[in-house]
């Protein structure tokens, strides 16, 4: 085993590249430290964010210089860095292309002013790093010349006009780059019975992906204060789903760890149906029809069958054979291990997940979507599926590994699936045993108020008979169990601000020291959960509160705008796998509900005071947050870069 060399960037120091099959990460110090070929869920062939050099990845970078500034151009994933010295400047772009399904990475120096020298170092590992391909230099059909690396069905071919020279298992060497000159280089994966792929106009490649990005961020529909956050966010959700598929990952990484140097490390290049489903609403809610019901065409194929058979996760092609297994020669990202492939948490009986995609559905019906004959047999199906194991305990929302238990979140997910079908009967004339789920429903809400709802402590709990608090009773009043400013939501927050606000205001998902999870103690505020109290506060008149606590979250975020699963506020970094699906959903679901109960405020003030007598901010107020993100525009001679997104903190 390597043991030195190159260790990973911190996790915020990633950016994303994305072609809609797979995805990218590159540091700031210009590695690529991760990447799966073909898909998100393929073995890596740059594996270094979980190990080091030895292990796979691709640098880039100047010998002597340091990054002015770094942001992807406009709205999309083509990533500009702007490199300066005493000696020159220069720009890399780096892209995946879209619109030729072209499995490649491709990265674009141009000088801009004086020269720099780059090194190149490329270290091509398949399979998570521990493969070591068969590498020679030849020329293709068209002359150029190709480094083709090749391993089983896999083979990557480097073409560019400064190709590196082999050196000590690796291609290494350096160039100089002066004013007007441009050094493109284009990684491709192929499969390894194929010819090599024909060379490309790159140039025409970059203009096509930018016209792709920003075409579908135009359709972006929302302009409250965190307008751009959400429009970033809402290129995340894209940037992380298949192209064909339509499943969209928790993230492109796995074991990146929930707490360093710790147990929790998972992999989450899989499609949980809990994070499908609430995609669809996003989409749904910021004009985006065609992709919600690609999404929900995704949900229905991946249940189909047997509803026993029903999975929390799948592949992104609806695939359902996930387990989980170990990498025994990584070391893990700053040691933490073990690294995981697979998911073990597929087996389990998580019983919100039909609650949530049932939710999902009712929205869509709600904005005019229609059942076919496949879509709501399904659905009914799903329902005499909850209604079979309704007295069965689960795993919970998180994914416990000890005992089951009666989660009271996931009782009440129970009963918004059977609410959710008697509204598909009632309100939009389905057929379906609407008298029997109003029964199971009603029966389940005895059930959760007399268990589930602690009347001495004046909360809902955690589990039935418990007396601690869980973030994911946020979720209560989402679905419309009780309301917002209830008695029993009101004292649950108190509760939840008591138990697991920690000092710096973040809320973490419950008490790991309980030992409920079946693991080790030890992990970081969930960002997703503290995007949920920034609705809750929004939705109860403390505007000020939530307003805060958003401008904290979103101030988390690297200055790409990209958001981990976890953070560490002692450490001042990012935790958990990145960038994820369900950070940036919540981050969404937070600003439409503080922007709508601004506009409700607004409207019953007559339109000139915000909530609870705070003045809305001005548009050139010097006192606006600026965690929103503005557009900024980065000198670079006669071309310029335009970063969307927040400066991280």
């Amino acid at each position: 085993m390597w043991l030195h060399g190159h260790m990973a960037s911190r996790i915020e120091d990633y950016a994303l590249l994305s072609d809609l099959h797979t995805g990218a990460l590159v540091g700031r110090d210009g590695s690529i430290d991760w990447l799966c070929f073909p898909r998100f869920d393929s073995p890596s062939v740059f594996t270094a964010l979980l190990g080091n050099e030895h292990h796979g990845r691709w640098l880039i970078a100047p010998t002597d210089a340091r990054v002015a500034a770094r942001n992807y151009v406009e709205q999309t994933f083509v990533l500009a860095t702007r490199w300066e010295s005493a000696a020159g400047v220069a720009l890399v772009t780096e892209f995946m292309p879209i619109g030729d399904r072209r499995a490649s990475v491709v990265r674009r120096i141009e000088g801009i002013s004086g020269s720099m020298e780059f090194k190149q170092e490329i270290t091509m590992r398949p399979g998570y790093g521990k493969v070591l391909p068969w590498v020679r230099r030849v020329r293709a059909d068209d002359g150029t010349y190709v480094i083709v690396a090749v391993a089983g069905p896999d083979a990557l071919a480097l073409r560019g006009n400064r190709l590196p020279h082999a050196v000590d298992h690796k291609h290494a060497g350096n160039f100089t780059v002066a004013a007007g000159e441009v050094v493109q280089q284009e990684l491709t994966w192929y499969p390894s019975h194929r010819p090599i792929p024909q060379d490309i106009d790159l140039d025409a490649a970059l203009a096509e992906t930018l016209d792709y990005w920003n075409g579908w961020a135009a359709k972006c529909s929302h302009d409250g204060r965190y307008a751009p956050m959400v429009e970033r966010s809402l290129l995340v959700l894209r940037a992380l789903t298949h192209e064909d598929t339509g499943g969209i990952v928790a993230a492109p990484t796995t074991s990146l760890p929930e707490d360093f140097g710790n147990t929790r490390n998972w992999d989450y290049r899989y499609c949980w149906l809990r994070d499908a489903a609430l995609t669809l609403e996003a989409m749904l809610t910021h004009g985006y029809e065609n992709e919600a019901l690609k999404w929900r065409d995704w949900l229905l194929r991946a249940v189909a069958g047997d509803p026993e058979d029903l999975q929390i996760m799948y592949g992104l092609g609806g695939e359902r054979e996930l387990s989980e297994g170990v990498l025994d020669h990584l070391p893990g990202y700053e040691g933490a291990v073990p690294v995981r492939i697979g998911n073990g948490a597929v087996g389990q009986y998580q019983a919100d997940v039909v609650g949530e995609v049932l939710v999902a559905l009712e929205k869509l019906r709600q904005a005019g979507g229609k059942e076919d004959h496949f879509s709501w047999p399904l659905q009914q199906a799903m329902l005499a599926f909850v209604e079979r194991h309704l007295a069965d305990k689960d795993h919970g929302i998180w994914e416990m590994r000890g005992e089951l238990q009666n989660f009271t979140h996931s009782r009440v997910m129970m009963w918004a699936a059977f609410d959710c079908g008697v509204r598909a009967v009632r309100d939009h004339g389905l057929k379906g045993h609407a008298e029997r789920w109003e029964a199971l429903r009603d029966q389940l809400r005895t059930e959760i108020m007399e268990n589930g709802f602690n009347r001495d402590l004046g909360t809902f709990t955690q589990i039935y008979g418990g007396t601690a608090t869980d973030a994911s009773l946020l979720v209560i009043p989402q679905v419309g169990f009780v309301a917002y400013d209830s008695p029993e939501m009101l004292g649950t927050v108190a509760a939840l601000e008591k138990e697991l606000v920690d000092e710096y205001g973040l809320i973490l998902r419950y008490e790991t020291a309980a030992g409920l999870d079946g693991l080790a103690p030890g992990e970081h505020p969930f960002l997703a959960c503290s995007f949920w109290l920034v609705e809750q506060y929004a939705h109860t008149g403390r505007h000020d509160d939530a307003v805060a606590l958003m401008d904290k979250l979103t101030g988390l975020a690297n200055e790409l705008g990209l958001l981990s699963e976890e953070y560490s506020m002692k450490d001042g970094r990012m935790a958990g796998n990145f960038p994820q699906a369900f950070s940036h959903l919540a981050l969404v679901r937070a600003a439409d509900a503080l922007h709508g109960t601004e506009q409700l405020s607004m409207a019953a003030d007559g339109g000139g005071r915000g909530h609870a007598g705070v003045d809305s901010p001005d548009e050139d107020s010097p006192d606006k947050p600026d965690s929103a993100g503005t557009d900024r525009i980065l000198d670079a001679g006669e071309d310029s870069v335009q970063q969307h997104g927040t400066m991280g903190s």
